[in-house]
C-alpha cells in the first residue's frame, strides 16, 4: 500500500477509537488525529536502506518496521519522541495506544497486498501476505477519505469514522471474495490439462477489484492468464500508441475467453542450462528470497560479456517494463560473475547498474 494511504488510516482509525469525552491528560482531537498519520506512515521509514543499495531495500522492504514482534519497541519509541515534541504536555502514555494503532493498520494495509510482509522480523524472513488488494487502489483509498471528510462534517460523533472503517473492511472482503473466484478458475484449468500437484496463485491487479492475474507455477513452467471476473466482451485491442491505462486495462479478458501463457522459468535449451546455473549463485541468494515467481528475464552477450537477467512475474504489467529486474553478468568465462540491476533509462533504453557486494 502507498505510504499516504497507510497515513490516512491511521488518522482515520484514530479518529474512530476517539473517546467520546477525553480527559484532560488524554490527546485532543487534532493532535490525536495528526499522531496517527504520522505513526501510520511510520513503518516505510525503512526507505532509508536505499541509499545501502536498491537490492538491500528490496529484501528488507517491510521487514523490522513492519513486525508485530518489534511493535510495543516502536509504539514506545515514537511516544517518546512524540512526548518530546509537545514538551512534555502529554504523557508518553497518552500516545502510546494511538502509536500503537497507527504502526498496526499499516501492517495490516501491507499484508493485504501481494508484496509481503516479514511481520516476525528480526526473527523470521517469512512473509505474510493475503493477496486482496492491489498496492495502489484508488476505491480504498477513496474510502478512507471520504470516512475523514465525513467526520469533519459530522464533529460530535466518531460514527462516520467507524462506518469508514467498516465500509472499508467490507471492501476487503469483496476483494477476498473475488481472490476465491479467481483462483476457482486456475482450479478449473489445472483440473482441465489434468496438473497434478500444481497450486493456484491469484494476484490482485490494478483499476478493478474484478482484475486479477492467475498463476500456476509447476516445475520449470509457469501458465499464467490475466481475466476481468465482471467484463463479458473482449476487449478492443489498443493501438500501439496508447497510454499506460488504456494498455493495462484492455490486457484482462473474460473468464471464458481467458489466454493461458506458457512462461519457462529458465528459458529453454542451452539456454536454461545457464540461466539455471547463474540463478542458483550465492550472489544472487537475496534476490532469490524475495522473488515469488522468478522467471529468466533475459540473456545479453556482446563480445565476452555476458549478462543473465531475472524478473518476479507477479509484477507483470501490459504496458509497463517490469521492475526489480535483477542478473549476473561475467566478461569472460573464467571471470566472476557479478550482481547487476536492469533498468531502463527516460528514452527507454535498458542500462544497468553495479550492486555493491
Amino acid at each position: 500500500m502507498d505510504t499516504l494511504t497507510h497515513a490516512l488510516s491511521g488518522a482515520l482509525l484514530a479518529r474512530a477509537t476517539e473517546p467520546n469525552h477525553p480527559r484532560h491528560d488524554q490527546l485532543p482531537r487534532r493532535t490525536r488525529l495528526w499522531v496517527g498519520f504520522w505513526a501510520a506512515a511510520f513503518p516505510d521509514s525503512d526507505f532509508i536502506t536505499r541509499f545501502i543499495d536498491p537490492l538491500t531495500y528490496l529484501t528488507v522492504h517491510r521487514g523490522i518496521t513492519h513486525s508485530v514482534v518489534m511493535l510495543p519497541l516502536w509504539a514506545l519509541g515514537l511516544s517518546l519522541l512524540f512526548m518530546l515534541l509537545v514538551r512534555g504536555k502529554y504523557s508518553w502514555r497518552a500516545f502510546a495506544g494511538v502509536v500503537a494503532l497507527g504502526i498496526g493498520i499499516h501492517i495490516l494495509g501491507d499484508v493485504i497486498t501481494a508484496f509481503g510482509t516479514m511481520i516476525f522480523a528480526p526473527f523470521s524472513t517469512w512473509r505474510a501476505q493475503i493477496p486482496t488488494t492491489f498496492i495502489i487502489d484508488p476505491y480504498f483509498t477513496a474510502i478512507i477519505i471520504a470516512g475523514l471528510l465525513a467526520s469533519m462534517v459530522w464533529k460530535l460523533t466518531r460514527t462516520p469514522a467507524v462506518i469508514g472503517l467498516a465500509v472499508l473492511a467490507v471492501y476487503v472482503g469483496f476483494q477476498g471474495i473475488q481472490h476465491q473466484h479467481a483462483v476457482a478458475v486456475g482450479d478449473a484449468y489445472v483440473a482441465r490439462h489434468q496438473l497434478l500437484g500444481a497450486t493456484v496463485k491469484a494476484i490482485p491487479q490494478p483499476f478493478s477489484p474484478f482484475h486479477w492475474m492467475i498463476v500456476i507455477p509447476q516445475k520449470d513452467i509457469y501458465s499464467i492468464t490475466n481475466v476481468s471476473l465482471w467484463r463479458k466482451e473482449i476487449p478492443e485491442f489498443p493501438p500501439e500508441d496508447a497510454n499506460w491505462f488504456r494498455q493495462i486495462y484492455a490486457s484482462y479478458y473474460p473468464v471464458r475467453d481467458a489466454v493461458w501463457q506458457q512462461v519457462p522459468r529458465f528459458g529453454e535449451g542451452k539456454q536454461a542450462m545457464l540461466s539455471e546455473q547463474v540463478w542458483n549463485l550465492e550472489i544472487l541468494a537475496p534476490y532469490r528470497r524475495f522473488t515469488l515467481f522468478p522467471a529468466l528475464h533475459g540473456v545479453d552477450r556482446v563480445q565476452d560479456r555476458v549478462c543473465v537477467w531475472f524478473s518476479d512475474l507477479r509484477f507483470a504489467l501490459a504496458g509497463r517494463n517490469m521492475p526489480f529486474r535483477y542478473g549476473a553478468c561475467r566478461n569472460g568465462k573464467e571471470a566472476a560473475w557479478r550482481i547487476y540491476r536492469l533498468l531502463n533509462d527516460d528514452n527507454g533504453q535498458e542500462i544497468f547498474e553495479l550492486i555493491p557486494e
